[in-house]
């Protein structure tokens, strides 16, 4: 039997979070001295510590670790929680390089310039227009390209052709900013007529003032 201290250094693992396992229930000692209070934990339990550092290594919260560990020799069960994890990570990559790329963008616009965001506003109006368009609800703003991706490869088919000039744009029809599930049309100005697919609808739009910025 291995006493908290040796086995906190043997696993790598601080008291502090030892404890706190055993209190949440996730890691729980082999015995404790009634009279001292004090842990012991077996030689067995190391592989369980490694396996839950593992885990928080790859983002996983306890709770969810917890509910991991309860499945861990079913390998379906956990290959979902993995794939899940990875998705979340691809999704959280990705928003990094935006804003790595956006930061990029402003220093080199500051050395350049001087000015930040020294933006040129102007009032146009967007002529009526005749479009192909996709109306989804969205997991957030920068997932827009899941509708870009279904318009492209459901009009491929039918040959259209764009109009000259272009108006792509996205209409967020939520009465306000939401974190997540957003309501998002996305449109693009074509010429001609079209079929109708499954999630593409060829439609007129009345004109429109925009606020317009060239960037």
């Amino acid at each position: 039997m291995l006493r908290i201290g040796d086995f906190s250094k043997l696993s790598r693992v601080s008291i502090r979070m030892l404890r706190h396992y055993d209190k949440i229930g996730l890691l729980i000692p082999e015995s404790v001295d009634e009279s001292t209070g004090y842990r012991y934990y077996s030689e067995s339990q190391l592989p369980e510590a490694d396996t839950i550092q593992a885990l928080r290594t790859m983002g996983f919260g306890l709770s969810v670790i917890g509910e991991i560990l309860n499945k861990y020799e079913n390998e379906e069960e956990m290959e979902q929680f993995l794939m899940i994890k990875r998705e979340e990570l691809l999704c959280q990559a990705q928003e990094t390089e935006q804003r790595l790329r956006l930061l990029d963008n402003t220093i080199q616009w500051l050395r350049k310039d001087g000015n930040f965001m020294d933006y040129n506003v102007t009032l146009k109006t967007l002529p009526k227009r005749y479009v192909a368009s996709v109306r989804q609800v969205i997991p957030a703003y920068d997932c827009e390209g899941m509708l870009w991706e279904t318009l492209n490869k459901e009009i491929a088919g039918q040959n259209v052709k764009p109009e000259n000039p272009g108006y792509g744009l996205a209409v967020f029809h939520d009465k306000g900013f939401k974190e997540s599930d957003v309501d998002v049309e996305i449109q693009v100005s074509v010429d001609g007529t079209y079929q109708d697919t499954e999630h593409v609808k060829f439609k007129y739009v009345d004109a429109m003032q925009i606020a317009s910025v060239t960037y």
